[in-house]
């Protein structure tokens, strides 16, 4: 079907590490793109990282250095390992799929960096 089911939030101290998790299942997943945006409380969704069908990886420049995108097209799931997170990376995150007529969202995975 195509549709995306985010995993791995939770609730970690400044400084620790998540690694989310986006499902789907399907065999046009290994051939498009997949993003992470997040939505942090009271603010707009905003773009966090992109995995294109080659491998090639673009990140926003507030997570540059501290998060990494990759996907396991036997799995059909990609990733987003975050480390050094910082109490500004709390937020909800979302993945989706970029195919054609729209990217196709999934239900999101809340994050929540706090002491």
């Amino acid at each position: 079907q195509g549709q995306l089911m985010e995993s791995g939030g939770g609730l970690v101290q400044p400084g620790g590490s998540l690694r989310l998790s986006c499902a789907t299942s399907g065999s046009i997943f290994s051939n498009y793109a997949i993003r992470w945006h997040r939505q942090p409380p009271g603010k707009q969704r905003e773009w966090v990282a992109t995995i294109f069908k080659s491998g090639t990886e673009n990140y926003a420049d507030s997570v540059k250095g501290r998060f990494t995108i990759s996907r396991d097209n036997a799995k059909n799931t990609v990733y987003l390992q975050m480390n050094s997170l910082k109490p500004e990376d709390t937020a909800v995150y979302y993945c989706s799929i970029v195919v054609p007529g729209g990217p196709r969202w999934g239900q999101g995975t809340q994050v929540t960096v706090s002491s």
